[in-house]
């Protein structure tokens, strides 16, 4: 048995599965705000909590984190103002003396995106870009296979691409994907059309659903900001195949038409089609027990 647990802005997703991926038990709560010590606490909590539902101990844990990391050493890069006591934690390790059992860390992006082409929306590509829409955007790359994690870790992150906007990202930069596409920036950007205070993506879509214009407005901006990152990426890595994940994406019949037609117009260069799929996997840490399912298959030990 395996465990997954993805680390977002705002929750904490984690669950056991089977090696064949099959969900046993599964839990998520609201992220901890007071810094990265007590994020890891919780997880650990939760897993000890999952192991006396299903009644037995895990073999490996994979953890996919927010932020740039050094999967090498579980090690936090780099990551948004909406994390604190993060950057330059040993994830990893931490964790590890927390539930003595083996932990794989990875960008979470990159998490969701083996488990999509495991298990998932994905299954069998070989390239392909993974995209993440919830507090923030992110994103991800695999080729020939493998993921594609750069020199520093930073392969893929879409969502701090320039020139989308003139609003300051939370990483700090100016006009980043992340300040029109993440649930946050969605909320805002119509609070800021209309005067109201800010909204949450979610609250966004559902005046979006109604019929509110200035709401249909704001996600036809998201879904061409979008496009066209996802573009400039793909024809970077010749990639053929996308998957868009993250509780934004749950909205998407309101990117759509803006992304469909921004794709259209710009076919990639290699003439192959672009092929764009929602993810198909319901919870982002299935992604993450991946992880730990390549722990245990390079050890050759399956509890």
């Amino acid at each position: 048995m395996l465990a997954g647990v993805d680390i977002g802005g705002t929750k904490i997703a984690a669950v056991l599965v089977s090696r064949s991926g099959d969900v046993l038990a599964s839990h998520t709560e609201a992220a901890p705000t007071r810094g990265g010590g007590a994020v890891l606490r919780a997880v650990a909590a939760t897993i000890e909590s999952l192991e006396r539902e299903v009644g037995s101990p895990i073999a490996a844990l994979g953890l996919g984190a927010a932020g740039i990391i050094d999967s090498a050493t579980g090690t936090v890069l780099a990551a948004s103002q909406l994390f604190t006591d993060w950057v330059g934690r040993r994830i990893g390790a931490e964790l590890e003396a927390l539930i003595r059992r083996p932990v794989t860390v990875a960008n979470d992006v990159n998490a969701f995106l083996v488990g999509e082409v495991r298990w998932g929306a994905l299954r069998g590509a070989e390239n392909a870009l993974g995209v993440m829409l919830g507090t923030g955007v992110g994103g991800a790359v695999m080729l020939a296979g493998h993921l594609f994690e750069g020199p520093h870790g930073g392969a893929g992150e879409i969502g701090h691409t320039p020139r989308h906007s003139d609003q300051r990202c939370t990483c700090g930069g100016i006009g980043h994907l992340e300040t029109v596409a993440s649930g946050r920036s969605i909320g805002l950007r119509y609070a800021e059309r209309t005067g109201g205070s800010p909204l949450t993506g979610q609250e966004t879509a559902r005046r979006a659903a109604s019929g509110d214009e200035v709401a249909l407005a704001v996600f036809h901006d998201a879904g061409q900001a979008l496009a066209n990152a996802v573009l400039t990426t793909g024809t970077l890595f010749d990639v053929d195949h996308v998957v868009i994940g993250g509780g934004v994406a749950k909205a998407w019949e309101f990117w759509r038409p803006s992304f469909e037609a921004t794709v259209a117009e710009n076919p990639p260069v290699s003439g192959r089609q672009l092929i764009v799929r929602l993810a198909a996997l319901t919870n982002p840490a299935i992604g993450a027990a991946t992880l730990a399912l390549d722990t245990v298959d390079s050890a050759g030990d399956m509890a």
